[in-house]
């Protein structure tokens, strides 16, 4: 009997998703992610992270028909026409329970969670037939770096499935800044230091330093006041290969403050 050829090995993500008009807008980031998906091996299905859904422990959307969540308010009505009619696959919600069960986490599958634009605006961009699979996997809101690197590590068995682990946050996300910032206004230094700070973390492979942001990073607290923007990052990071630097694919600023890099983990 012949057997099916291996699935390639997609790397994991991290990109940053920025405010809800980003799907709309003429900015480098939208034209990134809208070539993205071109750039890889199509994957049999794929493992969305978003910031905007914390739970106190992990749950995993297993959902056969997703419901696109409006999760914004005061925007264009355009996009709240827009929907991203994806499959989705209790069969990966599953197996991701499993894994996650497996490492210590024991996760609760979810029934009825749809996905919110921290899922659907950039896969929409990737992936613009909604014809892959989504499932989505909330965040700890307590958990820190090192609780969500453990949850990628679990994960890593799904890329020899075919499954793409795309963390969906923002490399910064101060919105009291953003609100007073306008577009083209210059990029102040204490964003720029922080992703200069992350891009060389990560190229370094340096996960403990990583972890340590809080601490360590410049302007960590003024650049995520909270966390939950930058923790997919590490849920990517942990889902990597180990002992493997990460990639920057693309870095750009959008509203002045919030940066927009995106990341691979091969």
């Amino acid at each position: 009997m012949k057997k099916d050829p291996p699935m390639p090995l997609l790397p994991t993500l991290f990109v940053s998703h920025g405010a809800p008009t980003m799907i709309l807008q003429d900015i480098p980031a939208h034209h990134f992610l809208a070539g993205l998906g071109g750039q890889l091996a199509r994957p049999k299905a794929i493992l969305a992270i978003s910031a905007h859904w914390e739970a106190r422990g992990p749950r995993v959307s297993a959902v056969s028909e997703p419901p696109t969540i409006y999760d914004f308010y005061g925007f264009p009505a355009e996009l709240y026409a827009m929907t991203y009619p994806v499959p989705g696959s209790p069969a990966l919600a599953a197996r991701t329970a499993d894994l996650l069960a497996a490492a210590g986490l024991p996760a609760v599958i979810d029934d009825s969670r749809g996905l919110d634009h921290g899922a659907w605006a950039p896969l929409k961009l990737m992936y613009p037939d909604a014809s892959i699979p989504v499932v989505s996997l909330s965040l700890l809101p307590d958990g820190g770096p090192a609780a969500h690197l453990k949850i990628g590590e679990a994960l890593r068995p799904l890329r020899d499935e075919g499954v793409l682990i795309v963390g969906s946050g923002s490399l910064t996300h101060s919105l009291r800044d953003a609100f007073a910032h306008a577009d083209g206004d210059p990029t102040p230094p204490w964003v720029s230091a922080f992703q200069d700070w992350t891009a060389a973390a990560i190229a370094g492979n340096q996960q403990d330093k990583l972890a340590d942001y809080r601490r360590q990073a410049p302007s960590a607290t003024r650049n995520h006041p909270s966390e939950e923007h930058f923790l997919p990052l590490f849920v990517a990071l942990g889902a990597g290969t180990p002992g493997t630097a990460g990639r920057r694919l693309h870095t750009s600023v959008d509203l002045g403050v919030l940066a927009m890099d995106a990341y691979a983990f091969d």
